[in-house]
């Protein structure tokens, strides 16, 4: 994708469907009359006056308790400097949007007209009522030191700098561990520091305050080392001067034991790191380009502990592991302010967690065997669950015992479960597909690459190395689709119909015809078939030619199951195929089965469909929790319809006693934990989150998903084939290029989940 198409697709993704990120959503009934007297007039008044009384009510009655404010004035926005309030806009919303769907935090985006110190402070000032905390945001040093100094000491909500603190934080913890691994001590090591900004500053006082030595520090700026002849420094800059002169940042590097850099990208050669000190701990994270590349770095020296600002390699020091998560606990105690000790707290719990087990989730969606912490692993992975139920009670006990605290939490196990059940809202698991498939991108055929949708989701899938394209459909049409929307890499197009690819067509025929022959297909017959690209991407699916394939969106989804039913077939002891469909809702993901080929399955059939959707939601690391749908509940109803799901039950019981599944049930017990509680407390379900639904037959499963998908605008993956021996997956007719993007990812995960399985298998041989 050209630069100048990257740009269209940017400013596109920000102005539609509506402009902006984020939004403010109501979270009472409004329907009624009564409901707005409630909401509004007369009935407001009464929290009013119950704040009036005791100004802590505003916690009780209003959102101010989970309300930050992002606030920026525009002076120093990363990689692109003082761009005013209005330009910052953009940059705001979206650190409101890591905010929400990273800590369920709400936000409203503040941006302030002014670069006066005094000004922006007594702006803040006055609407800091609205807020429970507020995160400062791409200010300019030297002024963010002050106006934060100034906040901090003013106001009795938190206030954070994130540029400062959030990159100190997680580096910390980061530090921590590569010493622990290096087995060298803080107080003996030699730190040389590039870049002296704001971030940089604050990193190298919170290492100083876990036990580094000033006179071991050796720090740069634009202008050279901070030495003691310096007299144009910033006074938060003084207390890092050093009396050893070092002529160069490649002078002090010799012997050092820790770099960080906070600077510029590629100022750092292999050789400097090559004199650097046994087990050299190097923290590049120049954005976007590390003062050394990652593969530059690691090839030096086999010694060295390594770690960026970016995702596309170990150790990425990203600061959404802090600020939500800090800002979590701060608000959940109603903290005053966000003190040395709940930043210490943070660091050291995100230290500890990185030596803790890593969930299966985790090790699927970064496409690893087994994270263990090592070189390669000192700080965790954005996308672990466990931070949410991590960080915010390290910090909001932090606050308790150093007195900031104005609502001190007693019962933490019940708090813990609030912080998970926060995250229902938030859907990773699109972030974890994707993230899985880049990191090991299979070839995939499109086999109507000739339909504009599906080219352009085939761009996506390439330029965000989801996978390896490989183009079917008329070459001509291709081709000027391409230049249309400036699809310029060197892509595979394959047209089944013309002469060029007459010898493959033949030979895919007569291993079609070897395949089919006894079921009435003639040579002519697969001769004729492979000039059609489903037949034929299918087959070059069976041949290894390519690794996985999609189709299916101008056409019935009948007319595409057939094809790849009759070549690529049925995996071992499969006897029907099925489908699922993931849907992102509020209360996190649900997989809904067979949503799109079995009309009336049998008790049997429909016990399969069962296990393989649970085999497929361990393939998205998720436990699966599975509900068998009915109109009755255990036994209430001896019609056939309610005893087939009964029986599909009892064979799953007995045959694979370890999947926690149950029913028959109704949807609505199936989903709500405390009425099956309550109701059916014998239920292997009972107080467990049900994230599957088995339904009866395809017109109830089909129809759920698509009113769901409809009604609420829930984002939909699927369907998902379950069942098939290689990796084919059939698109909705009509689908969005968002959702061709998806199952694309989806086909590679499931072409990298097959593998692996084929190499377990061979294994004990």
């Amino acid at each position: 994708m050209s630069k100048q198409s990257k740009r269209r697709e940017a400013l596109l993704y920000h102005a539609k469907p509506r402009p902006g990120k984020i939004q403010v959503v109501p979270t009472k009934k409004y329907a009624s009359q009564r409901d707005l007297s409630l909401a509004y007039s007369p009935g407001v008044a009464e929290p009013c006056l119950e704040i009036e009384k005791d100004t802590n009510n505003v916690y009780k009655y209003t959102n101010k308790g989970n309300l930050v404010a992002v606030i920026s004035n525009g002076t120093a926005v990363l990689g692109l400097g003082n761009i005013g309030p209005e330009a910052s806009k953009p940059v705001m919303e979206g650190k409101g949007l890591l905010f929400k769907i990273f800590a369920d935090i709400d936000v409203f985006d503040i941006e302030v007209g002014t670069e006066n110190i005094e000004e922006f402070i007594e702006t803040v000032k006055n609407i800091a009522p609205t807020f429970g905390g507020i995160n400062l945001e791409d200010i300019k040093a030297p002024e963010a030191f002050e106006i934060e100094r100034r906040l901090k000491a003013e106001l009795d909500i938190p206030v954070m700098h994130d540029d400062q603190h959030g990159t100190a934080i997680i580096s910390a913890a980061a530090l921590l561990n590569a010493l622990e691994i290096a087995e060298k001590d803080i107080d003996k090591v030699k730190f040389v520091i590039s870049g002296a900004g704001s971030a940089a500053i604050s990193c190298v006082n919170l290492y100083v305050a876990l036990g580094a030595k000033l006179e071991h520090i050796y720090m740069f700026d634009s202008q050279g080392f901070l030495s003691t002849d310096r007299n144009d420094l910033a006074a938060e800059q003084q207390k890092f001067k050093n009396p050893d002169y070092q002529e160069s940042l490649a002078h002090a590097m010799e012997n050092a034991d820790v770099f960080l850099g906070l600077s510029v990208g590629d100022i750092v050669s292999q050789d400097m790191i090559r004199t650097m000190a046994d087990n050299p701990i190097v923290f590049a994270m120049a954005n976007p380009n590390p003062e050394i590349a990652y593969d530059m770095a690691v090839a030096s020296r086999e010694d060295i502990i390594m770690a960026t600002g970016r995702s596309d390699h170990p150790n990425q020091v990203n600061n959404v592991l802090g600020f939500p998560f800090i800002f979590r606990g701060a608000l959940d105690v109603r903290a005053t302010k966000i003190n040395e000790e709940m930043k210490m707290a943070a660091v050291y719990a995100l230290a500890h967690l990185a030596k803790e087990p890593v969930p299966e989730q985790v090790n699927i969606a970064y496409g690893e065997t087994k994270l263990i912490f090592g070189k390669d692993y000192i700080i965790p992975k954005p996308f672990d669950p466990r931070l949410i139920a991590t960080v915010p009670p390290a910090v909001a006990k932090a606050a308790m015992e150093s007195g900031v605290a104005t609502a001190p939490i007693t019962d933490w196990e019940r708090y813990e479960d609030e912080l998970y059940e926060r995250m229902g809202s938030d859907n990773k698991i699109i972030r974890l597909l994707l993230n899985r498939a880049k990191m090991a991108p299979k070839r995939i055929v499109f086999a109507e690459a000739d339909q504009l949708d599906v080219l352009k989701a085939a761009q996506i899938v390439h330029d965000e190395g989801i996978g390896i394209p490989v183009l079917l459909g008329r070459t001509e049409i291709i081709t000027e689709l391409m230049e249309q929307i400036e699809f310029d890499a060197d892509i595979e197009i394959i047209d089944p119909k013309s002469d060029e690819h007459t010898e493959k067509r033949n030979y895919y025929a007569e291993k079609h015809w070897k395949n089919r022959r006894r079921s009435g297909v003639t040579m002519y017959d697969a001769q004729g078939l492979m000039r059609s690209r489903n037949y034929f991407a299918a087959m070059m699916l069976n041949e290894g030619d390519v690794d996985c394939m999609i189709s299916g969106y101008s056409q019935a989804y009948p007319s595409v199951v057939r094809p790849v039913l009759e070549t690529v077939g049925r995996f071992d002891g499969v006897s029907k195929v099925a489908t699922t469909n993931l849907m992102l809702t509020k209360r996190g993901p649900i997989f809904i089965s067979d949503t799109s080929i079995n009309i009336d399955p049998s008790a049997k059939e429909l016990a399969k469909i069962a296990q393989m959707t649970n085999y497929t939601m361990k393939m998205f690391g998720l436990n699966p929790v599975i509900a068998m749908i009915s109109y009755a509940n255990f036994g209430s109803s001896k019609d056939p319809h309610a005893l087939k799901v009964r029986e599909a039950v009892e064979l799953l019981h007995r045959t694979v006693p370890d999947m926690v599944v149950d029913g028959e049930l109704q949807t609505d017990f199936a989903l709500n934990a405390q009425l099956l509680q309550k109701k059916f407390p014998f239920s292997k379900l009972a107080g467990k989150k049900v994230n599957a639904l088995i339904f009866p037959n395809l017109d109830s499963a089909n129809s759920n998903y698509k009113l769901l998908k409809e009604l609420n605008s829930i984002e939909s993956i699927g369907p998902i084939m379950l069942g098939m021996k290689k990796p084919v997956h059939i698109l909705q007719l009509g689908a969005s290029v968002e959702e061709i993007v998806h199952m694309a990812a989806v086909a590679v995960v499931d072409a990298q989940q097959k593998e692996k399985h084929q190499k377990d298998v061979k294994a004990p041989e």
